[in-house]
């Protein structure tokens, strides 16, 4: 049967392998100047016409519209739910290769699956860290969007570019875009829903955007999820199994549930994560409350705590907790958070435990009495032994570094200060000539 890629190339298709002419395709009902129209391309005929259309033209409505058979079509809608569930759920690389043979399957008789399927392929290659892919994929579907609105909305990949270009490292394309999609979202007056979040989510990375920040903040919360790990592995392994016993609807019923049953822990998780930078930037600014930044950040431990797989967000959140009572003058607090999240991570090399190793190291200034040297020593070591991942985790590396040198000058250790200062410098690709010089320009958002 023929299918080639517009319903006007169908109905073309179907007539002439039937030896119709446009009249006699048009019957009573329709004038042949209709069907030419269909036929170029000029004209999408309604439901109504459709369906008389594919009963003279003896195929179904569904292959006339969308390219393929009602079986094919929900076989390939439950291979997008699966790849999802292996997105959020699973194996993200696996992710990318099940979207990618969606794309192969769907191939142009179908663009909006295909459309789908590449969104999906280029938000598994960002998980994955493939930044440099996942920009170049995103790029391509935004000028697809523009092309062909009725396939994919541009807002959605508009903050995905301004989340990847901040994690490669391009701020200012990275603020392009979000005051952008910042200009859309006011215009509609979107607080709600994953797209506002998401967009909430970058701006919070660029810094930017702060009262927006609060407002999706003050509309959806920071909600505590249940762990629901076990129910959406069952609900994924039913949708398996009614798929190998051919029951292709009862198996995307179950795929949708289990998706329904993972949302709003991933929303809770972006929530967290948003909350968290949150209180990160505004108790970093003069003159400012902490009670709302305390309240914030306690909430995100909250929510990282009951969910196992957010280990690391829970320490890391332990941390900006522990700041956070630092400059309320809390350093007894300070230090039982530091030593918890360090205790979380069993003191792993990363900047997570540097971070903590540098609250413990403040607290001991700030307190005059204690070993600060060897909380700032341990700091550089796991500092130290971090391979180098690229683009934004260098530039925290590089800002944790930056911090390891300022708490050496108040030590007053300037040798170490300097080698500090020098390696902050190295991890985001510049090399100074000059000895002790040091650039604060680097590490400006």
């Amino acid at each position: 049967m023929p299918s080639q890629g517009t319903i006007g190339d169908r109905v073309r298709g179907l007539r002439l392998s039937r030896r119709l002419s446009q009249a006699q395709l048009a019957g009573p009902d329709l004038s042949d100047s209709y069907v030419s129209l269909i036929e170029s391309g000029k004209r999408t005929p309604t439901p109504v016409v459709a369906r008389l259309l594919a009963e003279r033209l003896g195929c179904t409505t569904e292959f006339l519209l969308h390219g393929i058979e009602p079986r094919q079509r929900i076989d390939t809608e439950l291979g997008l739910r699966h790849a999802e569930l292996e997105l959020y759920h699973g194996d993200a690389a696996l992710a990318a290769d099940r979207f990618g043979d969606i794309v192969k399957a769907a191939g142009e008789d179908n663009a909006l699956l295909a459309a789908h399927a590449r969104l999906g392929r280029a938000r598994a290659l960002e998980e994955q860290g493939k930044i440099g892919r996942a920009v170049e994929a995103y790029e391509r579907l935004r000028r697809e969007a523009a092309a062909h609105p009725e396939r994919l909305a541009d807002l959605p990949l508009t903050v995905a570019l301004c989340r990847c270009y901040q994690r490669a490292g391009d701020v200012m394309r990275a603020r392009d875009l979000g005051l952008k999609a910042l200009e859309q979202v006011t215009q509609l007056s979107l607080f709600h829903g994953e797209v506002a979040v998401d967009l909430a989510a970058a701006l919070a990375d660029a810094e930017i955007g702060l009262p927006y920040i609060e407002q999706v903040l003050a509309v959806t919360g920071v909600p505590v999820p249940a762990d629901r790990t076990t129910e959406i592995l069952s609900l994924w392994q039913a949708s398996v199994s009614a798929a190998e016993g051919e029951d292709s609807a009862l198996a995307v019923q179950f795929a949708d549930d289990a998706l329904s049953a993972g949302r709003p822990a991933r929303i809770a998780v972006q929530m967290a994560k948003i909350a968290m930078r949150w209180a990160q930037i505004s108790a970093s600014l003069p003159d400012t409350g902490l009670g709302q930044a305390d309240q914030l950040v306690s909430r995100a431990t909250e929510v990282f705590s009951v969910l196992p797989a957010e280990s690391v967000e829970y320490a890391r959140s332990l941390v900006v907790l522990a700041r956070v009572h630092l400059r309320s003058g809390d350093v007894r607090g300070a230090d039982d958070l530091a030593v918890k999240a360090l205790a979380l991570l069993s003191d792993e090399p990363g900047t997570i435990t540097a971070s903590a190793h540098l609250v413990l190291a403040e607290s001991v200034l700030a307190r005059s009495e204690g070993d600060v040297t060897a909380h700032l020593e341990r700091a550089g070591a796991l500092l130290a032994a971090v391979p180098s991942p690229g683009a934004i985790r260098d530039r925290e590396i590089a800002e944790v570094w930056r911090e390891l040198g300022d708490l050496w000058g108040k030590a007053g250790n300037r040798g170490q200060q300097t080698r500090a200062y020098r390696r902050a410098l190295e991890a985001v690709g510049v090399r100074s000539t000059v000895t002790g010089a040091v650039t604060s320009a680097v590490f400006a958002r």
